[in-house]
């Protein structure tokens, strides 16, 4: 199966999981898997969530800004994947001055 993000229509997500700003995203669901490629403005971000029934994986594609794992911060970039497990918070920071841009795949549990 091919996934073309391209076609896929963009939402604004206003205070995404009540993150600040919004989330532009592009999601694909099958009914059990989203498979999401997103992008945050400078300032915005996904605001902290816990993993209560699945896990997710975050690969940033392009930018920078931070990951507020278990109540820790750690700095993320372009190229560096973020796993969060089930059962665990987590939250994406824009706190750079350019697009933060990711994918994230919050597969079947």
């Amino acid at each position: 199966m091919i996934i073309d993000f391209d076609k896929i229509e963009e939402q604004r997500l206003a205070h995404f999981k009540g993150g600040e700003q919004e989330t532009a995203a592009r999601m694909y669901y099958d009914g059990a898997n989203r498979i999401m490629k997103g992008c945050l403005a400078p300032g915005a971000s996904i605001g902290l969530h816990t993993h209560d029934t699945s896990s997710e994986v975050i690969f940033i594609t392009r930018g920078q800004g931070a990951v507020l794992y278990d109540g820790e911060r750690h700095a993320v970039r372009e190229g560096l994947c973020h796993y969060c497990p089930k059962g665990h918070s987590h939250s994406l920071i824009n706190d750079s001055a350019a697009d933060l841009e990711f994918l994230a795949v919050v597969p079947q549990q």
